[in-house]
């Protein structure tokens, strides 16, 4: 009975919270499968161009993970206002960095994918990819910012309408672009930046009404205007988790190399099974989003007995969670691969490492809600220190797998084992020890 109250604040995040980010990799399902129908080269490329723009992205997600935890503590302490504003400095900050990282990896395409050592035709549809894509980087930097901010407020019903309405608009495009102006590969990253875009638009019109419907207790309005102690504050905050998501995407990129070394068949069914696991790790990444904006507040209203409550259910949740979603992927692991593509070779080695992937799921949700429960609590300097002793965990075994010299199946397999048990399961014992103490329970703003 007592855990009713807390089940029913983390299913009101949650829930949403799932829609909204399983749009994000429905964005890549819809590439995924539009453009493996095209034939294994072009599916290959979106794989090496998707690892390479994923890992840019990934690295700018203290936008909003360090956006959300610290409007919660604010919000927490009964200042909504202020929790406003540290949220659109968070914005600003999304914006200058989207610009600059779209410039230089515009211009740098060619050499990010050329590094991976794929054949040439793969290289030149991953570079046309990659470029195009560049342009929508700003638009992605600054929804995860929005994102983050209006997460903090307790709200995630307007992320999941804003994503919703931005995977129909890049579903439809994706078709028009790549098949009926017969644009190829490119007709797909150019759908997904006009989605991005018109997802920046719907958030700054959020953002304002919200900002000029709230005044402090001197009555002033939440503020629109940059201020520099504040973004420069969000990006100091955001300084030890960029470190922790460099880490986890060192960890995919050695896995997509590892890909690439087996061959073209085996890297265009990673970029499937990876596909499948970004998948199930937004689904579950949705009690870590409630946790994240449920343990800040409780944090900055000092309530430690509901902060621990809060852990104790979502890791319930969680690994629950895992069980189904894994259970349900690994009956459909079989066939799961018709509807990325076509090609026989990919399909003949796609079986067995979605099957590890989906075995895999349960320690996924236990190492997702932690991971989420420790950026809440501002935990991110331990995050960052043992998210590289992870990653030397994980590097010595892709290594070993590069080198496989056996059937294809076999290696994407071995590949896929590694991954979801070697690298999540050290995820998983750093912080579970670390949740096991008091340290990370710091209160106030």
């Amino acid at each position: 009975m007592k855990s009713r109250p807390v089940d029913r604040e983390i299913l009101a995040l949650a829930v949403p919270a799932l829609g909204a980010l399983v749009a994000e990799p429905l964005f890549l399902l819809v590439d995924s499968a539009l453009v493996g129908h095209l034939g294994a080269v072009p599916l290959a490329g979106l794989g090496l161009a998707s690892a390479v723009l994923q890992t840019i992205v990934g690295l700018m997600v203290f936008l909003a993970y360090g956006t959300t935890p610290a409007v919660a503590r604010r919000l927490g302490a009964g200042d909504r206002p202020g929790a406003i504003s540290l949220g659109v400095d968070g914005t600003w900050l999304a914006t200058g960095l989207g610009l600059l990282l779209g410039v230089i990896g515009f211009f740098a395409a060619p050499v990010l994918v050329g590094a991976f050592g794929a054949a040439p035709d793969v290289t030149a549809q991953a570079s046309a990819y990659l470029r195009i894509a560049m342009v929508g980087l700003p638009a992605m930097l600054i929804v995860y910012a929005a994102t983050g901010l209006l997460r903090g407020l307790q709200d995630t019903r307007t992320p999941l309408v804003v994503a919703v309405c931005g995977f129909a608009a890049n579903a439809g495009l994706n078709v028009l672009f790549i098949y009926g102006l017969r644009l190829g590969v490119r007709g797909s990253a150019l759908g997904t930046d006009v989605a991005q875009w018109a997802m920046v638009v719907a958030y700054v019109a959020v953002i304002v009404r919200r900002a000029r419907a709230e005044r402090d207790e001197h009555g002033e309005r939440a503020s629109l205007a940059p201020h520099l102690h504040g973004v420069m504050g969000v990006a100091g905050a955001g300084w030890w988790l960029l470190i922790r998501t460099a880490a986890l995407r060192a960890a995919l990129l050695f896995a997509t190399w590892a890909a690439t070394r087996l061959g073209s068949t085996e890297l265009a069914g990673w970029q499937v099974a990876m596909t499948v696991f970004n998948t199930l790790a937004f689904a579950l990444d949705a009690l870590a989003i409630a946790a994240q904006a449920l343990i800040g507040h409780g944090l900055g209203s000092a309530d430690v007995p509901r902060v621990r409550a809060v852990l104790r259910r979502c890791l319930e949740w969680g690994i629950g969670a895992g069980i189904v979603l894994g259970a349900f992927v690994l009956v459909l692991s079989p066939w799961l691969g018709h509807a990325f593509t076509s090609d026989p070779r990919v399909l003949a080695v796609l079986p067995l490492a979605v099957a590890l992937i989906a075995v895999a799921a349960p320690l996924d949700g236990y190492v997702f809600v932690l991971d989420g429960v420790l950026i809440g609590a501002g935990d991110a300097r331990y995050l960052a220190l043992t998210g590289i002793v992870n990653l030397a965990c994980f590097v010595p075994f892709a290594v070993l797998v590069a080198h496989f010299d056996g059937a294809a199946w076999a290696g994407l397999g071995w590949l896929a084992a590694a991954f979801a048990f070697v690298y999540l399961g050290a995820r998983a014992l750093t912080l579970g020890l670390r949740a096991r103490t008091p340290r990370w329970l710091v209160t106030g703003t």
